[in-house]
């Protein structure tokens, strides 16, 4: 999935036309612009926001402020940006979660995520890795199965993501591990708990743990992509793991309230497809960060989103679960 989008050139040209569009995004902007993200600070997904809000600032000239809105799943931050002013002054970071798992994994919903966001860019997708405490002296996924097993119940392990926590919890089934699932806010309180051993088991990002897979403190078992990071090269893949399995993914994007103008919207996207193409950009966030450039018009972006939300209603329909 990630890098199949290319990027067109065409289209960043048109983006930047539309942005010298006649009213209302003539004069575009004239204040601060807040950016909305549901997760805690510290995490990956919080990290690229604030990094793409500095780099933004550069550019609009004005304040890119980021407001971290955490709880309900992601739903709070995500109805913070439903409900904030069409005008181009609040945008907001949302992964998948909100925006085409919550509407099945939730009864009731206090947004539309169909109808109440205005996609801008596919920012990036999130490579993923199986990791454990150092201290539990594990390094395979059929060793923490093994300890799993030989000590039911004293296990425990934490993600923020559904489609993760569907991936562990078919694990679990399919080998009999006895792993107990902790929620959290975000990927910087999930490493935090690794480390400490409270819950020494996770399924996040490479992003929040590099520094800590490379001095030894965590230790990857898998990484959930079709190859192997470049970072960390002695990880093996899931499908290496366990034959060729399907690897579950996540995703960030820039949205805008509905209603937001559509000259406004292009110009943000033209603004962020020449962040994300700077060399220096690229190798901060991307590269060193095991991050996968997305790299989507905003036609694409549209489209990928619809059909990212029918396999999320068959995964969450194949997970059993009941909505909350």
């Amino acid at each position: 999935m990630p890098g199949y989008f290319a990027r067109s050139t065409i289209a960043v040209i048109a983006a930047w036309l539309a942005w010298c569009a006649p009213a209302p995004a003539q004069d575009y902007p004239t204040r601060t612009i807040r950016v909305i993200i549901p997760l805690a600070p510290g995490g990956g997904g919080d990290i690229f926001t604030r990094a793409l809000a500095d780099e933004l600032q550069k550019a609009l000239r004005q304040p890119v402020v980021v407001e971290n809105r955490t709880g309900g799943g992601l739903n709070i931050g995500a109805r913070a940006c439903a409900e904030a002013a069409p005008d181009g002054y609040t945008i907001c970071v949302l992964s998948s979660e909100p925006v085409i798992y919550n509407q099945f994994v939730f009864k009731s919903l206090p947004f539309d995520p169909e109808k109440d966001f205005e996609p801008i860019s596919n920012l990036f997708f999130n490579t993923l890795a199986l990791v454990a405490s150092s201290s539990l002296k594990v390094k395979t996924i059929s060793d923490l199965v093994a300890l799993a097993k030989a000590k039911p119940g004293t296990l425990s392990y934490g993600t923020f993501s559904f489609p993760l926590a569907h991936f562990m919890e078919k694990l679990k089934k399919e080998t009999g591990a006895d792993i107990v699932r902790v929620p959290f806010r975000g990927g910087a309180e999930v490493v935090n708990a690794v480390l400490s051993g409270s819950t020494p088991v996770a399924i996040l990002a490479l992003s929040n743990m590099v520094p800590q897979l490379q001095s030894g403190h965590i230790t990857g078992l898998v990484v959930t992509s079709k190859t192997r990071s470049p970072l960390f090269p002695d990880i093996p893949t899931l499908a290496e793991a366990r034959g060729g399995e399907d690897y579950p993914s996540t995703w960030f994007g820039l949205f805008a309230p509905k209603g937001t103008p559509k000259p406004i919207i292009a110009g943000l996207a033209g603004e962020v497809a020449r962040i994300v193409e700077d060399r220096d950009f690229r190798q901060r966030m991307f590269i060193d960060r095991a991050v996968e450039p997305a790299g989507a018009t905003l036609t694409e972006f549209a489209r990928f989103i619809s059909d990212q939300r029918k396999s999320a209603e068959r995964i969450v329909k194949e997970s059993g679960l009941q909505p909350q």
